[in-house]
């Protein structure tokens, strides 16, 4: 499988979460599409994404847009759509930014897919944390907090997402950084597509830039996967986190723009 690909099918299930998490949402998959509506009105926890090949031979981004668009107009106002570029052919890719906006989208974020098959040694000594799955209310209510601190959610639709207990019984699964007791840092796992993906990696603004990020990617990276295992690491970088990652031998595979509801 090309890795971009080995990206985008994990992101897809990776994505399920939202669409699972609150109890009042669904995941529906669509013709050329996946819509995972999260039961809320927040457009980015509302999500779209390509199920194929978006070319022109078939249907066009236009033809997937439509029905993502007429899917979530039965449900909310508030929706994204994260696009994978290279499912586009030449021509359509040129024109892509110009259809999305015809569909009232604009671009948000540019996170490149990336792909390491080992990570790296650390550059330096990194400091100390421990590294706590989510599987209590203690651990849920640590990764809504800090997920609202740092990606700016409101607090009410960060705990209706990471909240339920049911939210953190599939693919996706949450780990908390604890220094002296304290949550700092959270970051997610999906096993899916052949690869393990790295999803929503933050830490709080009193702990950043001193590797407690990295420390706890590490630490929840060796939980979730057996030492022997020869899967490939993966993810969708910020633009902060893109030099981090490349230290840890990521390297890009796959061009993603993430596009809003006006």
């Amino acid at each position: 499988m090309r890795e971009f690909l080995l990206v985008e099918e994990n992101l897809r299930c990776a994505m399920r979460f939202f669409g699972e998490a609150t109890g009042t949402g669904e995941v529906r998959a669509l013709d050329r599409t996946v819509a995972m509506y999260s039961g809320l009105e927040y457009g980015v926890f509302n999500i779209s994404l390509l199920t194929g090949p978006a070319t022109a031979s078939e249907g066009g981004l236009d033809a997937a847009l439509t029905e993502a668009a007429r899917y979530f107009k039965q449900r909310t106002k508030r929706w994204s759509f994260w696009l994978c570029e290279d499912l586009l052919d030449a021509s359509t890719r040129r024109k892509a930014r110009q259809i999305c906006h015809d569909f009232g989208l604009r671009p948000i974020s540019h996170p490149p897919g990336m792909v390491a098959s080992k990570l790296l040694s650390p550059v330096r000594p990194l400091p100390k944390i421990e590294c706590v799955p989510v599987d209590d209310e203690k651990t849920r209510c640590a990764f809504a907090e800090i997920t609202s601190v740092c990606f700016e959610i409101p607090p009410g639709i960060a705990n209706a997402v990471y909240g339920p207990e049911t939210a953190w019984r599939g693919a996706y699964r949450g780990f908390v950084g604890l220094v002296d007791g304290r949550p700092i840092a959270i970051a997610a796992m999906v096993e899916a597509a052949g690869a393990l993906g790295i999803y929503s990696l933050a830490t709080i603004p009193s702990h950043r830039h001193l590797g407690y990020g990295e420390a706890l990617l590490r630490a929840a990276a060796a939980a979730s996967r057996p030492q022997s295992s020869v899967e490939p690491f993966l993810l969708q970088s910020t633009e902060a986190g893109h030099e981090l990652y490349r230290r840890m031998g990521f390297r890009d595979v796959a061009k993603f723009t993430v596009y809003l509801t006006r």
